[in-house]
C-alpha cells in the first residue's frame, strides 16, 4: 500500500481491539486510511471500545453493514483526490 496505493480501506475486525502491530504498520503509511466496520463497535461489548486503528486512520465508517465498504471507498477516494490536489498546489506555487 505504501508504494502503490493512494489510500487504504481497512476492516481490521478483532485486530482493531487487540493489535498494536496493526497500528505500527498503519503509522508507516503516508496515505489516507479509512477504517470500516460492519457493525458499530461502540454499541457492542466494552472491550471493543479499545481501538488501535483509530490513531492512524483519517476517518471511520461503522455500523452500516456491507454498505459501509462503499461509503469507505468514497471517503478514501475523496481523501486521495484532496491529497493529490495539495501535492499539485505545493509544486505549482
Amino acid at each position: 500500500a505504501r508504494r502503490e496505493a493512494d489510500a487504504l480501506v481497512l476492516n481490521a475486525a478483532a485486530y482493531t481491539h487487540t493489535s498494536i502491530a496493526v497500528l505500527d504498520s498503519l503509522k508507516a503509511l503516508t496515505i489516507p486510511v479509512v477504517e470500516v466496520h460492519l457493525s458499530n463497535p461502540a454499541a457492542r461489548e466494552d472491550f471493543r471500545r479499545v481501538n488501535y486503528v483509530a490513531p492512524a486512520a483519517s476517518g471511520a465508517v461503522a455500523g452500516f453493514g456491507p454498505f459501509g465498504y462503499r461509503l469507505a471507498l468514497q471517503a478514501a477516494a475523496h481523501l486521495a483526490r484532496e491529497r493529490a490536489g495539495e501535492r499539485r498546489h505545493r509544486t505549482d506555487g
